[in-house]
């Protein structure tokens, strides 16, 4: 069985024209003309239009702010990266590198390909398909966004305008290790308080890890009171 019709009895999608597929798993490291890119930027406006509405019938008496915070933890490149992941999209990405080591296909890939698969559905099978294939995929992490979540910085935040009227502050102290694998030192601190540090591979990730332990240090003060 060749690649593509595998990956159709994977995504259980039979493609009319299977080059609208095969794009959907081409990088651009392997054609710089008939890759992914597009179709990925197709399938992130699919996947929002669906997840939206799904969202809009679920919690019809839901506000604005917390619909958009629902729909902001289910359609990211993490969750995408989740969905590609259990279609075991590494097997079927294509890259420059792909027949050599499969290993190094990073998960941002991973995320891309499984929105320009969404955006490949649409062209060849219309809404009504695609939409099936994202409800299903994403069926489960709907279910779980019962509960908001709301990430360390913007709790942090949050905290902060209430307390102090005022923003954290954040700082990048590092950055270290090889372009391909960085090292961000941050820090962050309220008003009149003491830096609380954290690492990580971004900016961001170092500056949430750094939001979530400052978090946990006010959380402890609280509790001693």
């Amino acid at each position: 069985m060749s690649p593509i019709k595998k990956l159709q009895k994977k995504i259980k999608v039979d493609f009319k024209n299977e080059k609208i597929l095969l794009q959907a798993i081409t990088h651009k490291s392997f054609d710089t003309i008939y890759n992914y890119e597009n179709l990925e930027f197709l399938g992130d406006r699919v996947l929002g239009l669906v997840v939206s509405k799904k969202l809009y019938e679920l919690y019809p008496n839901e506000k604005v702010g917390s619909l958009d915070k629902k729909l902001a933890s289910l359609v990211n490149k993490n969750k995408c990266l989740e969905v590609g992941n259990s279609l075991n999209l590494k097997e079927f990405v294509i890259t420059s590198n792909s027949k050599s080591n499969k290993n190094i296909i990073e998960n941002k890939i991973i995320s891309d390909c499984c929105e320009a698969i969404i955006g490949a559905i649409y062209l060849d099978k219309g809404f009504e398909v695609s939409k099936n294939f994202i409800l299903k995929l994403w069926k489960n992490l709907i279910n779980d966004a019962e509960t908001t979540f709301v990430d360390p910085k913007t709790q942090l935040q949050e905290y902060s305008l209430k307390i102090f009227k005022k923003l954290p502050i954040y700082k990048l102290v590092s950055n270290t290790g090889p372009r391909h694998k960085p090292n961000f030192k941050v820090g962050v601190k309220l008003k009149n308080g003491t830096y609380t540090f954290a690492i990580g591979s971004s900016k961001k990730n170092a500056e949430q890890s750094a939001a979530s332990e400052l978090l946990k240090k006010l959380s402890k003060n609280e509790l001693a009171r």
